[in-house]
């Protein structure tokens, strides 16, 4: 085996992207790198890691976490849809603590580990070790498939001559040809997979093995998770059955002067750099939305940066923000370059430009609109755009419907609150998930909780005959018996008729709530819903133990 600090052989045509918005950081990836002999491709954007993919092929991806703008957990999941590179493996590097929802965000997007700066030269050069040595034999793959497939059209020609000169042997040789047929379509079908090299990269790490159990949980985690991927993607194969969108928004009551200055603080930036003006304008008493704020921020953050960067230094943007009966507008303007009338139509499409021949070249690949638009139809919202013309600024208007405002909460919990309850009780999580069954547990376990798991709904009736339990987290999807279905059937059990009965799900629309109070549940609890909301619940039960 070759040593990772000389040139791997053979590794001089196989590129790696390197993803960070610092050149530092870039510079001393690259001086890290160097050693393994492979080409190594810059990007300080998201913009020009995606123009760089759409270029050519990657081993593998080194990608910063956070970056301004489209940040990595955002870029590697726009990656991952993209079927040219949904199989290339992701390294994320933070140098910042990550909570347990942003790791489980990251690997659910793809990533293949995280590694925290500062970054250790050994084990990053071991890891693109193994991503290159994946990278190649998925190549050698490929090319056994493209002989295989030569050979099939050869074979199929000779059939063919045969039965042309042998008719007695017709029969036999239509049977094999069409098992024939069957299993190389199987076969490539089960290459094509974008998600092999990355299980077989976990395998390879947990064969090195570690001292660290944290990591050979972490291991096993992705493990599990790509096995899910894989039924997810081969389903994707099946357009008649699966839709392209997979946005889930993640719907709360929120002030829309905190979406307006979390947009404003992500693009800062690229505001001061340009010396612009920005003023922020809207009602002085709360204006309420039922939102994803970190969407919607996106949202506004995307407009805000196109402001910028299509504005000659020194102009104005404006945020203003008011309500109309029962809607909510926020409207983002310039003074910039403007908008020709034949672009409006299309400047909300995919890979479309405003021309800056007069002002700015054109940079970027032209999707943020796309997705501001697909964003705010989401919220129920509709997005326009207006100009006077060339050098009359622009403007975009966002409606959205508005909400009441939400009854008083307590105040945040402080960090003492997360210590082990004073009460503890009997705790059956049951959701098909494995991985999100093990965390919660791991989590009411610190808790000082009583916990039994289940994975599905015949397991969770099963289990909590011999358990009993104060309290039932239940996920609703599940396959053959689903949530519903199992909170009936376990309110008609004797131990089940007073248990407290919660519903752990990621639908969250008014009808679903309705719905599961019909089927008996006590609680609905939105995914991901925050630690404080668990533990309110479980502190109004009395203590058993």
């Amino acid at each position: 085996m070759a040593s990772l600090t000389s040139p791997l052989p053979g590794t001089e045509s196989i590129p790696i992207l390197l993803v960070d918005d610092q050149p530092s950081n870039l510079e001393a990836l690259e001086a890290m790198l160097e050693a393994t002999g492979c080409r190594l491709v810059r990007a300080q954007s998201a913009d020009e890691a995606l123009l760089a993919l759409l270029q050519q092929e990657f081993a593998a991806i080194v990608l910063d976490i956070r970056m301004p703008g489209t940040s990595g957990l955002e870029l590697a999941a726009f990656i991952k849809q993209r079927k040219r590179s949904a199989h290339v493996p992701i390294l994320f590097l933070t140098a910042h603590m990550v909570d347990e929802r942003d790791i489980l965000r990251g690997y659910s997007t793809g990533a293949a580990d995280y590694l925290t700066k500062p970054i250790r030269p050994e084990i990053l050069r071991s890891k693109i070790a193994v991503f290159v040595d994946l990278f190649r034999k998925s190549r050698a793959l490929e090319r056994e498939i493209a002989e295989r497939e030569r050979m099939e059209e050869a074979l199929r020609h000779a059939n063919q001559e045969l039965e042309d000169r042998v008719r007695e042997r017709t029969e036999a040789l239509e049977m094999a040809d069409r098992r024939k047929d069957e299993f190389l379509a199987a076969l490539a079908h089960e290459l094509r997979n974008p998600l092999a090299p990355i299980r077989a990269a976990v395998e390879f790490m947990r064969i090195k093995g570690t001292s660290d159990p944290q990591l050979d949980r972490a291991r096993g985690i992705v493990d599990r998770q790509v096995e899910h991927m894989t039924r997810l993607v081969d389903d994707l194969l099946d357009v008649s059955r699966i839709t392209r969108d997979q946005l889930v928004l993640r719907l709360a009551p929120v002030p829309l002067e905190e979406v307006v200055a979390a947009a404003v603080e992500t693009s800062r930036p690229i505001v001061e750099q340009r010396e612009h003006r920005l003023s922020l304008d809207y009602p002085t008493v709360p204006v309420w939305l039922n939102a994803d704020r970190a969407r919607l921020s996106q949202v506004i953050s995307n407009l805000l940066t196109n402001a910028a960067k299509y504005t000659p230094p020194g102009g104005e943007i404006r945020v203003t923000g008011h309500t109309e009966a029962d809607v909510v507008e926020i409207v983002v303007s310039d003074t910039g370059i403007g908008i020709e009338t034949e672009m409006l139509p299309r400047i909300f499409d995919m890979f479309v430009q405003v021309d800056g021949s007069r002002g700015r070249s054109a940079d970027g690949l032209g999707i943020g609109l796309t997705l501001a638009r697909r964003l705010v139809q989401m919220h129920d919202g509709s997005i326009e755009v207006s100009s006077g013309g060339p050098g009359q600024g622009s403007q975009f208007r966002i409606r959205l419907p508005a909400r009441q405002p939400p009854p008083p909460l307590e105040s945040p919990a402080a960090p003492g609150d997360f210590a082990p309850l004073q009460r503890s009780c009997r705790v059956l999580v049951v959701d098909d998930n494995r991985d999100a069954a093990d965390m919660l547990v791991a989590m009411l376990t610190a808790w000082g909780q009583q916990t039994a798991i289940a994975f599905d709904g015949r397991g969770a009736l099963e289990t909590g005959q011999t358990f009993r339990p104060d309290v039932v987290l239940l996920d609703i999807g599940m396959p053959e018996m689903d949530g519903y279905e199992t909170a009936r059937r376990l309110r008609q059990q004797a131990w089940g008729a007073r248990t407290l009965l919660v519903a752990v799900t990621g639908w969250g629309q008014q009808t679903d709530r309705d719905r599961s109070r019909e089927a008996g549940f006590d609680h609905h609890l939105v995914k991901p819903f925050a630690p404080i909301e668990l533990r309110r619940l479980l502190e109004q039960l009395p203590v058993t133990g």
